[in-house]
C-alpha cells in the first residue's frame, strides 16, 4: 500500500503559503508507516516546533490500474474517507529554502491520518462539503467543486507514473486554513454535516 498526496489542489491554500498555483497536479508520497492508527493520538515529533494540520478528502483505490483514462477513473475506487496530512512546516520551509527534498517534513511516522471509509455512492463527489474543527472552532471548510484538478483527473494523472494497486490511498489536497497544532488540541472532521473522525493531539 502506498499513500499518494496531492499538493496545492485548492487555489486559496496555494496562495496562503505564497506558492504558485500549479498547472498540473503536484504529487508527493508517504510510506505506509505514516498511517496514524485509529484511536491513537497524534504525538508532535521532537524534531519540529510547528506541525500544521491539512484536512483532505481521501480516495481508496480498489483495483489495479495503469495509464487510466479520466473518463474511466471512477471505476478504480468505491470508497472515500477524510484524512489529515500532518506537516512539519518549519522543517519543510528550511528544506525548501535549501532546495532539498522535503519528505521528512511530510512522510514521518504518524503523519497520515484517515477516517473510516464510506461508499462513494452516498455522495455527490462533484459537490461535496468537508470541514474540520479544532477545539470546537471551524478552521477549514471546502467543497470538491473548488478543486483545481478533480478526482478523476488526479487518478488518471497518478496512473501515468505509478501503477495503482488495491488499498492505495490518494490524499486529494487541502483547502485554505491550515495552521499550527498544539498539545491537547482536539481535531474533528466532517463530511457534509456528519462527524467522521476525532483526533487528540499530545
Amino acid at each position: 500500500m502506498k499513500i499518494i498526496c496531492v499538493g496545492r489542489n485548492y487555489e486559496e491554500h496555494a496562495k496562503e503559503l505564497n506558492n504558485e498555483v500549479p498547472d498540473a497536479p503536484m504529487f508527493f508520497m508517504k510510506p505506509d508507516s505514516a498511517i496514524l492508527r485509529k484511536n491513537f493520538p497524534f504525538v508532535i515529533p521532537t524534531f519540529t516546533k510547528e506541525v500544521h494540520f491539512e484536512t483532505e478528502l481521501v480516495i481508496k483505490i480498489d483495483r489495479v490500474g495503469k495509464m487510466i483514462q479520466p473518463q474511466f477513473a471512477d471505476r478504480y475506487f468505491s470508497e472515500i474517507g477524510l484524512g489529515i496530512d500532518f506537516t512539519a512546516r518549519d522543517v519543510q520551509q528550511e528544506l525548501k529554502a535549501k532546495q532539498f527534498p522535503w519528505e521528512i517534513a511530510k512522510a514521518f511516522d504518524g503523519s497520515a491520518f484517515v477516517s473510516d471509509f464510506f461508499p462513494k455512492e452516498n455522495f455527490d463527489l462533484t459537490n461535496l462539503n468537508f470541514s474540520m474543527t479544532r477545539n470546537g472552532d471551524q478552521v477549514q471548510t471546502a467543497n470538491t467543486k473548488d478543486m483545481i484538478f478533480d478526482i478523476n483527473t488526479l487518478i488518471a494523472e497518478c496512473s501515468k507514473y505509478f501503477t495503482l494497486k488495491k488499498g492505495d490511498l490518494i490524499y486529494t489536497g487541502t483547502p485554505a486554513g491550515v495552521s499550527k497544532i498544539n498539545s491537547k488540541d482536539t481535531l474533528e472532521g466532517f463530511i457534509n454535516e456528519e462527524k467522521v473522525f476525532e483526533v487528540k493531539v499530545l
